[in-house]
């Protein structure tokens, strides 16, 4: 029987992990797999927060390109977080899990606002927490949201789940020689300038000492090993 090492986690979950193979926007079968690699977690008694971004609908950096003022289109990625949120809530509770949506920005004929004390209580009585709209504040990232959500929480590490394996010496996708790291230390990571978070999300991290792991959330059956202690993904330690 699987054994948990964590008793609350944080997994930030990008918008393009809900894309599988489209351009954009949200695939259906993909994101049914992703709630079910969640389903097992949650089935361990674990406690989850989740944090997820919005590049699959709006990312604020391709507004900006475009001329939008960068606030506005802050704003918008934030909004599209909030959608993302609201459609993996629903996916969740037809697999027969308790999901609560909370929002930094106050929409609140549709979702929660997001109130500390009773996302708390929410996951202690076993309900998923879904954060959505990032920190509420423009010119901050999803991976700033997850780090700041999962300090607030109590959570005992940071999941970041991407499309690649963890963290490796260079690219893998264009470097075949390229390695992945079982573990490294958060001062090694800043040393090798090796991109794990943004710099101000990893930076908070590092002071309050809350580690993160790094795995694909594509490869079955990786977000229950990285929760039982095994060797997936790259762990990033204090």
């Amino acid at each position: 029987m699987n054994k948990p090492r964590y008793k609350r986690i944080l997994l930030k979950l990008s918008g393009e992990a809900l894309m599988g193979d489209a351009a954009y926007g949200i695939h259906p079968p993909t994101l049914s797999n992703i709630v079910n690699e969640i389903k097992a977690v949650s089935d361990l008694g674990v406690e989850i927060g989740i944090v997820i971004g919005g590049g699959n609908i709006f990312r604020g950096m391709a507004g900006t390109a475009a001329g939008m003022d960068r606030a506005t289109a802050d704003y918008v990625g934030m909004l599209a977080t909030v959608m993302n949120a609201v459609m993996l809530s629903d996916v969740m509770r037809r697999a027969g899990l308790d999901a609560r949506v909370q929002s930094a920005l106050n929409i609140e004929q549709v979702v929660e606002p997001y109130i500390r004390g009773k996302a708390i209580r929410y996951l202690e009585a076993g309900r998923i927490v879904i954060f959505g709209a990032g920190t509420g504040n423009p010119f901050f990232t999803t991976d700033t949201a997850a780090a700041l959500r999962g300090s607030e929480i109590g959570a005992e590490i940071v999941l970041k789940a991407t499309k690649v394996d963890g963290i490796y010496t260079a690219d893998p996708r264009k470097d075949a020689a390229a390695s992945r790291f079982e573990r490294i230390s958060f001062n090694e990571a800043i040393a090798s300038s090796l991109a794990v978070m943004d710099a101000t999300a990893f930076a908070l991290c590092r002071d309050q000492k809350l580690p993160i792991n790094v795995f694909s959330i594509f490869k079955p059956g990786a977000l229950l090993r990285v929760v039982c202690g095994e060797n997936e993904g790259t762990l990033v330690y204090c």
